[in-house]
């Protein structure tokens, strides 16, 4: 099937040249999925489903458009390729659409990602049932689990292929698997509340899920967390945001650091390249050849070759996203057009030790609505969790707000953990900030 994609793409790159593109670049892709959803001790849904599409970048007497299609028969491309250069040409002119520059093509890393498991073919629906069925009954063991009112579980796999060539040199495919397992449990509270929450794992290698159970005892746990929550007192305290929310907070970061959003004025981090910016805690960089990540590449989706670069150091800006487009406009080098993964510079406590060392605060476990303005840097999220007295977790919190300026309060970063959080790209570890705005009574 591989091969038969790259010479799919191939062949779509030649037609769009031979009908008068100058430039094109063919993306072949082929994705299979196997999930298994179970609710309430029964099978709710088995699914398994192959896909196989081709996208198609046309660069047309200085225009350029995407096109898709899922009908790879020869007669079926060529007229739909002889279409869609016929309507490109009625689009305006865009002198800014080309093709990466084919110096960004080489350098292409050699490191064994390791991020397509070949055992994804040994893994079928019995085995996700399985597993399905094992975090309902580990959810529904949890103590005082009579609070339960439904449970749903779910596990899936998927295997990706990508196939990438371009009319100025690029050619590339590579492979990828994922493993995912996923709970969720509603409870009844003592006022007629029907709080939700659940707990997820998502990994590249097979081996490395962790047990089915603890995933279906966490989202007991989290849901079970919520039942008598109240609102706490408003304040200027510490916040701790654990490993999983703290990940949330991290994106409203990371999307002004796109070029998109410096050139279109609408990201408060313009001109803060070289700049102090937040605490000497605030470091990570962005790591596509991260091993077994789950944003790990060989190159990106313009064929750029994979490279690791700073985003932060010591609370200074080092880089933004920028594709080959946005590049061009705003006169820069590009770097990568969207994030892989994170890494970052980890501090020597986990979670709980962090914990221990506040006197006072809260413990943030999620978010609950709200907005984060990528203009101005302001943000308002509703939060979830615990107070924090003496050290130790107390009683639940929600409905709650934290506010302030993204400009300030990563300042205010005054502690990083060492427990990143495995399951996301985003891999954000335990963060600490002191002095952040808490809404609440």
């Amino acid at each position: 099937m591989g091969q038969d994609m790259l010479a799919t793409a191939k062949s779509a790159v030649e037609i769009a040249k031979k009908k008068g593109a100058q430039d094109a670049a063919g993306i072949g892709r082929v994705r299979r999925t196997l999930e298994v959803g179970w609710r309430d001790g029964k099978l709710e849904k088995i699914s398994e489903a192959t896909s196989r599409g081709l996208d198609l970048k046309l660069y047309v007497d200085g225009r350029y458009s995407v096109v898709s299609t899922s009908d790879l028969r020869p007669e079926g491309l060529d007229a739909f390729i002889g279409n869609a250069i016929a309507l490109t040409r009625t689009l305006a002119k865009d002198p800014f659409r080309t093709l990466p520059d084919p110096s960004l093509y080489q350098g292409q890393s050699k490191e064994d990602l390791g991020i397509a498991d070949p055992k994804i073919d040994s893994i079928a629906a019995v085995d996700l049932r399985r597993m399905a069925e094992a975090m309902e009954a580990a959810a529904r063991g949890v103590k005082n689990a009579s609070a339960i009112l439904s449970v749903s579980t779910g596990s899936a796999t998927t295997l990706s292929e990508l196939y990438q060539v371009h009319s100025n040199g690029f050619e590339g495919n590579y492979r990828d698997t994922s493993f995912d397992l996923f709970a969720e449990v509603s409870v009844k509270d003592s006022d007629g509340r029907r709080p939700e929450d659940g707990d997820y794992a998502s990994t590249r290698m097979f081996a490395e899920l962790p047990d089915p159970a603890s995933i279906g005892r966490g989202a007991t746990e989290r849901a079970m967390s919520r039942l008598g929550q109240k609102k706490g007192a408003s304040a200027l305290t510490t916040i701790v945001l654990d490993r999983r929310a703290a990940g949330r907070f991290v994106s409203y970061l990371l999307r002004p650091l796109a070029a998109s959003t410096l050139q279109q004025k609408r990201s408060f981090l313009e001109g803060l390249v070289g700049k102090p910016f937040g605490s000497k805690h605030l470091t990570f960089k962005d790591d596509p050849l991260l091993a077994r990540g789950l944003g790990s590449r060989p190159f990106d989706n313009e064929g750029i070759a994979a490279k690791r670069f700073a985003i932060f150091e010591g609370g200074v800006l080092r880089g933004h996203y920028v594709d080959t487009y946005y590049g061009k406009k705003l006169s820069m080098k590009p770097t990568t057009g969207g994030m892989s993964n994170l890494a970052w510079g980890l501090g020597s406590k986990d979670g709980a030790a962090l914990v221990a060392e506040v006197k006072d605060g809260i413990l943030v476990t999620g978010f609950i609505g709200g907005n984060s303005n990528d203009t101005t840097g302001d943000f308002s999220l509703g939060v979830q969790g615990y107070a924090i007295r003496g050290g130790k977790v107390g009683e639940p919190i929600g409905e709650m707000n934290i506010s302030g300026s993204h400009l300030q309060v990563w300042k205010r970063l005054v502690a990083v953990g060492n427990d990143p959080f495995p399951y996301s790209t985003g891999r954000a570890p335990t963060l600490v900030l002191d002095g952040v705005q808490v809404a609440g009574t």
